[in-house]
């Protein structure tokens, strides 16, 4: 292994020799080693690279990586000793009595990752609140504030493929860790050995279950967020995609008298292979297609509900009349989001200076609709945590009724602050009244989009991402970056750039990120920024003109000049 450099090397033999027989670990990294004294020593040569180059990164999201051997990889030593950081970090701030609410979903060792993790919290004299069966990302946030802990831990990569897993990481609050406080988990990461320094032995006594009355109780908080509306008359098809909504979904939607939901069968159990949806996000078409055929066979349902692996995303997918069922269209984060926002502004009481939130990269249209109504925009960072932060400060100002919506275009809304994270089970509720309140009044949710983009202008929001897997790709990334920041292109979709923003340069009133935004003289808008939960780089497109047609022809004339750079740029 020569080849390799001498921290590879030294980090590979630390593994091969402290790993255990049976951990899985262990196993894998004996398979590299005889690969590498054969013919495939190439192949295990890259494999020990990417798997051993760097750490995997702790941020404010925690940690998300392929499963696998190594440390740069999902296992039981990378979430050990992500669980010890975080244990001395607790010790440090909560010298009391500390506590921990944990939860996971239906990926391939999640639980086994929980209950490392509660193992280790343990060890360390933390008390943990431990749930029983796999449970949404918006109840981990619950049972955070529920039980009053000092923090938070989701074990789920979100929605992507079955390869990767992920450890979130929430604050007292609730709501995924700030910058500081992630900064500060990460030096008491950095300074421990993953084999000497992690404990793993404590009380059993020190983890409580988690019972049905926490469950009871996120459930009676989603429905005060609700409206008072009958919904016998709707028919809904809904997709867990083999993940850990189906019992809170269920239940919502029974108690708010929905009248007949069909579940997709094949994505009904638990199954982190996901084996109907290689890529269970509700974002994309080709994970609804059992839904979408079990609609086609119904031909009567009013539309499609899909909720990710960690139930904090849900999509929606709507019939076109006269058109197959698998012709349906999906609707966008945005194009929900203000149907969502409209709805509730008509339909439910709204406080005294009420405020909603959206992120940077979410549909301008939601100005439009705030100024209508007479209501407080903020606009914060890309990621759901700086709503969440929004919320815990105006909950710390006392003005916490203030808070009224809150969205980002990725597929997550959250009406109520009684979590700090977006929540798919929430979203299916509101979603499933507003279907029904505009089907007694004989219209579709696409009639009343439309009849809002009439009154708004025709925005038209779109996204494209480009992959940047491996060692190298993140090489390349940072050059396109570079290169976007330092020399990008006079204009877009033949309108020159009339300002260029960098939120890592320059003072915007937001905490320092790498996204980089060009806003164009004819009003259209592109911000580019590197994903923080798969290794992409995502452009986001904006614009609105006179008439739909003529704001999609735009952001496609915007996709393709961005594209045509990125190629030029990325090596």
């Amino acid at each position: 292994m020569s080849d390799h450099n001498d921290t590879v090397k030294k980090r590979f033999h630390l593994w091969r020799t402290h790993t255990i027989p049976g951990d899985g670990v262990y196993e894998e990294l004996a398979m590299l080693e005889n690969m590498f004294r054969t013919e495939r020593k190439a192949d295990a040569l890259s494999q020990i690279h990417e798997a051993f180059y760097k750490e995997l990164e702790f941020g404010t999201g925690g940690l998300r990586g392929i499963l696998g051997a190594g440390t740069n990889r999902m296992n039981i030593y990378t979430v050990g000793k992500a669980t010890q950081g975080l244990a001395d970090y607790v010790r440090r701030h909560y010298p009391g009595s500390p506590s921990v609410a944990i939860s996971y979903d239906t990926r391939i060792l999640s639980k086994e990752f929980a209950d490392t993790a509660a193992a280790i919290m343990a060890a360390n004299g933390i008390k943990v609140f431990l749930y029983q069966e796999p449970s949404p990302t918006p109840m981990l946030s619950f049972a955070v504030r529920y039980f009053g802990a000092s923090a938070g831990i989701m074990v789920t990569a979100s929605h992507n493929p079955s390869i990767y897993n992920g450890f979130k990481v929430y604050n007292d609050e609730g709501c995924q860790m700030t910058l500081e406080a992630a900064d500060e988990v990460l030096e008491c990461i950095h300074r421990l050995d993953p084999f000497r320094d992690v404990r793993r032995s404590g009380k059993k006594a020190s983890v409580t279950m988690i019972g049905p009355e926490v469950f009871d109780a996120y459930i009676e908080a989603v429905r005060k967020t609700g409206v008072s509306l009958d919904s016998k008359d709707l028919e809904v098809v809904y997709t867990p995609l083999n993940g850990s909504g189906l019992k809170p979904v269920l239940r919502v939607l029974d108690e708010i008298g929905t009248g007949k939901v069909h579940v997709v069968e094949s994505q009904r159990k638990p199954d982190g292979n996901f084996p109907t949806c290689p890529y269970p996000n509700p974002e994309k078409k080709e994970a609804l297609a059992e839904g979408l055929a079990l609609c086609r066979d119904l031909k009567t349902p009013d539309l499609l509900m899909a909720t990710d692996p960690d139930g904090d995303r849900i999509g929606i997918a709507l019939s076109r009349p006269g058109t197959d069922w698998l012709e349906a269209d999906l609707l966008t984060g945005n194009e929900v989001g203000v149907l969502l926002l409209d709805f509730l502004c008509a339909q439910r009481h709204r406080p005294k200076d009420p405020v909603v939130i959206k992120t940077i990269v979410t549909s301008n249209m939601v100005r439009q609709i705030c100024d209508h109504y007479g209501m407080e925009m903020r606009e914060v960072l890309t990621g759901f945590k700086y709503i969440g932060e929004i919320i815990g400060q105006l909950e710390r100002e006392g003005q916490e009724e203030r808070y009224f919506f809150g969205f980002e275009e990725s597929y997550g809304y959250l009406a109520g602050a009684y979590v700090r994270d977006k929540d798919a089970v929430s979203g299916a509720m509101l979603i499933a009244q507003m279907a029904a309140y505009y089907k007694a009044r004989g219209i579709t949710l696409r009639d009343r989009l439309t009849e809002l983009y009439d009154r708004c202008g025709y925005y038209v929001d779109d996204v494209a991402e480009f992959a940047f897997e491996g060692s190298a790709g993140m090489a390349a990334m940072t050059a396109v970056m570079e290169a976007l920041r330092k020399a990008p292109p006079a204009s877009f979709g033949g309108s020159p750039v009339a300002s260029f923003t960098d939120y890592l340069h320059h003072d915007t009133g937001l905490p320092r990120s790498e996204v980089l935004r060009y806003t164009m003289k004819n009003g259209a808008g592109l911000i580019a920024r590197p994903s923080g939960t798969e290794p992409k780089l995502k452009v986001y497109l904006s614009a609105k003109e006179s008439t739909r047609e003529a704001s999609l022809a735009l952001t496609q004339k915007m996709k393709l000049e961005i594209s045509e750079y990125i190629g030029k740029n990325r090596s």
